[in-house]
């Protein structure tokens, strides 16, 4: 995992982590990239300074505690309210992994009954998904399920 520190368009700043600075750049290409405070697609990875401890036999630094088994604690009241939106998801609702496009789907179509769900769809899923009027909504979050 790395974590990139992302400026958009609109000089909005924000971190994010990815499997890989190559997954950066191909979620980045497939404009799946966008900034957490506005949304604006057109993000780049700005300036960052790499954490370093002074030598192999020094403490690391601590760190913030873990807000809900994440990296780590909300710092602005974006980061706490994302927090909360994530928590009253996932506490209400089934996960239901990369299957979501077609229960999504079923749901929608009557053949099995409605129930709350969030889980992952391809891009292309989600955009058939929403032609053909079935209601979603994407999420500012990555689910715990998914999560180190």
């Amino acid at each position: 995992m790395i974590k990139f520190t992302l400026k958009c368009k609109n000089d909005h700043q924000f971190e994010s982590w990815f499997q890989s600075a190559a997954a950066f750049d191909k979620l980045d290409a497939a404009g799946m990239v966008s900034c957490a405070v506005c949304g604006n697609g057109s993000v780049e990875k700005a300036m960052m300074a790499p954490s370093v401890r002074a030598s192999r036999n020094a403490a690391p630094a601590q760190q913030a505690p873990s807000a809900g088994g994440g990296l780590s604690a909300p710092t602005d009241d974006r980061a706490r309210a994302i927090e909360a939106l994530k928590r009253q998801v996932e506490e209400n609702s089934e996960y239901v992994g990369t299957s979501f496009a077609k229960r999504a789907r079923d749901m929608h179509d009557g053949v099995t009954p409605d129930r709350p769900i969030h889980g992952e769809a391809k891009p292309e899923e989600a955009r058939k998904l929403i032609e053909d009027g079935v209601p979603i909504l994407p999420l500012p979050f990555v689910p715990s399920r998914k999560s180190n």
